[in-house]
């Protein structure tokens, strides 16, 4: 039976994973300041992934050694950096559509998602439980997107929950890549692949910016580096069910910089919709946690 956690690992993971979410929030917020400056997303997501690409680069070089980029799984990586970078195109394209509250909001929608996936293509068993809580959290989605009141585009919400969506199915390819290749890998693999298409739509859309966008640009892919760097050592460190839940702090630092950068205070319904999405995905990340744990015993039971 494997040991549990140690707490002198669990603390640097919670610690981690938060700091992730900060910069991951800080990230979004320099996204949107980005496209109010006038820079164009095929530039938000090139300077993104040059960023996170530079970062990696420099830990594998100063750690493991770049030996261990090699992968016998080419094909798998570029299937995740579609998917994955497809999700990241929906994502920044909600983020410059929506208030940075409502758009943050609509990314813990990422559980529910992976729940209805995991049941659908991996026949994985889902009870009663989840699924009342999947039905829950698309509650918690329309009252905060309020469909017909025309209170924030449409095309920036489903966008949300396509970029949701497919970071879902990201999830489950990590797990199948997972399997024979390191974090620090798939991460290379997945921000190196990015570069080539995202470089061509890049070379379509160049023009020149005044020095701070120039700033805002690669401080955002800086920080897009460093929070995917940060979230990966985390999950090194500690459990999912205990990590995954510190990502619900976005929701402070979307707040806060929405109101400092751009005067905007999230509207009444989503601090109604976001706590039941909220608990929605904290059901789900519990009751997945529970069910391993009954497997794990009834294996060790039957051994």
């Amino acid at each position: 039976m494997p040991a549990p956690a140690s707490h002198d690992r669990i603390l640097p993971a919670i610690a981690l994973r938060l700091l992730s979410v900060f910069f991951l929030a800080s990230m979004g917020a320099l996204i949107k300041l980005a496209e109010t400056m006038g820079a164009s997303l095929p530039e938000v997501l090139f300077f993104r992934q040059l960023g996170a690409s530079v970062l990696v680069t420099g830990v594998i070089l100063a750690g493991p050694g770049i030996a261990t980029i090699r992968t016998l799984r080419i094909g798998a990586h570029v299937r995740r950096a579609v998917v994955g970078l497809s999700s990241m195109a929906c994502m920044f394209s909600s983020l410059m559509l929506l208030p940075l509250a409502e758009a943050t909001t609509l990314q813990f929608t990422v559980p529910i998602f992976a729940t209805i996936l995991g049941a659908v293509l991996l026949r994985e068993p889902t009870g009663w439980h989840r699924w009342g809580a999947v039905l829950v959290g698309f509650a918690g989605v329309l009252i905060v997107a309020q469909p017909g009141s025309g209170q924030f585009p449409l095309v920036g919400t489903v966008l949300g929950l396509i970029a949701a969506s497919l970071a879902a199915l990201v999830s489950i390819l990590l797990r199948q890549i997972g399997r024979t290749e390191s974090a620090t890998t798939t991460v290379f693999w997945f921000s190196t692949l990015s570069l080539l298409p995202l470089g061509i739509a890049y070379a379509f859309s160049l023009q020149p910016h005044p020095p701070r966008v120039w700033a805002v640009l690669f401080g955002m892919g800086l920080l897009g580096g460093m929070g995917q760097i940060a979230l990966t050592a985390a999950l090194r460190r500690g459990p999912v069910s205990v990590v995954v839940p510190m990502d619900y702090s976005s929701l402070i630092w979307a707040t806060l910089y929405g109101f400092l950068l751009f005067g905007a205070v999230p509207a009444q319904a989503t601090w109604l919709g976001a706590p039941v999405i909220v608990a929605s995905g904290l059901y789900i990340v519990w009751r997945e946690q529970a069910r391993r744990r009954a497997e794990t015993d009834a294996a060790i039971v039957g051994e």
